[in-house]
């Protein structure tokens, strides 16, 4: 009886350590996500406010996606957000700026997002045409996001971010 009592011991034993190993080691692959979201302070996103991201690409073969991710209370006024949109490539120390609209809803006001209670959250691409990025450096970019609506401050937005995610070819 003592024997078969040790021996299950032992299997379960063995059991939660290979549970352990397989958790740690999944833990430690290198993700083909980068995101990163920035709270704005009081939900008032003011134009002096400018989130800097900075990611590292290390991948210049393959092709990448680029979001923005914004949250927003139900009482966000516009149905878009316009940004200025500043970036730099490893090897450069000044900001290429571009101007883009991002629509958050649909024509009829209904949000675009996903929405809990009075939260609305969006995933929306930031490619003009629609296709993956490709990033021609190794390196260290940074992304810079500016509000440029006409309001200021930019009421009910309560944060603001960059994901990239990185295409299965």
């Amino acid at each position: 009886m003592r024997y078969n009592l040790m021996n299950m011991y032992i299997k379960q034993i063995k059991l939660l350590i290979a549970i352990l190993t397989f958790v740690l080691l999944n833990g430690c692959l290198q993700s083909n996500i980068f995101e990163k979201n920035i709270a704005i302070p009081s939900h008032k996103w003011k134009a002096s406010f400018k989130p800097l991201y900075e990611f590292e690409i290390k991948d210049t073969v393959s092709s990448y996606t680029m979001y923005l991710t914004m949250r927003h209370t139900d009482a966000y006024p516009y149905s878009n957000i316009w940004l200025n949109v500043k970036t730099t490539n490893p090897s450069e120390s000044e900001y290429q700026s571009v101007k883009i609209e991002i629509p958050l809803a649909q024509p009829d006001g209904k949000w675009l997002g996903r929405g809990m209670n009075e939260i609305w959250e969006h995933r929306m691409p930031m490619s003009r045409d629609g296709k993956p990025m490709h990033f021609s450096k190794k390196g260290v970019y940074k992304i810079q996001l500016e509000q440029i609506m006409r309001a200021d401050p930019l009421l009910e937005v309560m944060s603001i971010g960059i994901r990239l995610e990185k295409n299965q070819n």
